[in-house]
């Protein structure tokens, strides 16, 4: 799997780039808001968190300037029926993540349909599923209290396919060990603790 890729910018629209790596111009599909943040034009040299989406007939990649973006892409694609890529990249594109986990806290639909794509019913979908299935609301209604790095890690682990009190157990047990550790050392020592 494609998980990252630094390289130079062959070609930019505000949806997608073509990344050169090697010799080889990868295409990458990106929301708005990395096109904004990379703010990339021909030559020069950016930095992607990716995910490599396949299908049967589809092999497609997503690339994001944060790992919050990336992580939220998992969540919606993984952890919400009938949500797909496009309406994962829409979602992105549309809003900022901080405001996208502010609306599903406060199961604000209506601000939540005004993205370009997602309408009421699936609005109301994406709130009750990440309410009820996943329990990812609870990790953002807590996040002031445990920390960004800790809420990021939880989130992470949340995407992977663990669910919410799992990944909070491991996350607090890797905080415990190293309470200075940034998001990427809790995930690992998190998934130690997991596997």
């Amino acid at each position: 799997m494609i998980s990252a890729l630094k390289g130079e910018v062959w070609d930019a629209l505000p949806n997608r780039l073509v990344v050169g790596c090697g010799g080889v111009g990868y295409l990458v599909h990106v929301p708005i808001s990395t096109f904004d943040r990379l703010n990339p034009f021909k030559g020069a040299e950016v930095f992607l968190k990716t995910y490599l989406y396949v299908r049967e007939n589809t092999l497609s990649l997503y690339g994001f300037a944060t790992d919050e973006e990336r992580d939220l892409f998992l969540l919606l694609i993984e952890r919400v029926s009938g949500i797909g890529p496009s309406i994962a990249m829409a979602i992105l594109s549309g809003m900022p993540v901080e405001d996208f986990q502010r609306y599903v806290v406060e199961a604000d639909v209506a601000a939540l349909s005004r993205i370009k794509g997602l309408g009421k019913k699936t609005a109301e979908r994406v709130v009750l599923e990440l309410k009820d299935k996943v329990g990812v609301v609870e990790s953002w209604q807590g996040g002031t209290e445990t920390g960004g790095a800790a809420r990021d890690a939880e989130l992470a682990l949340i995407a992977l396919g663990y669910k919410q009190n799992e990944a909070r157990k491991a996350v607090d047990a890797a905080r415990k060990a190293n309470a200075a550790a940034g998001v990427d050392d809790l995930i690992r020592e998190a998934l130690r603790g997991l596997s």
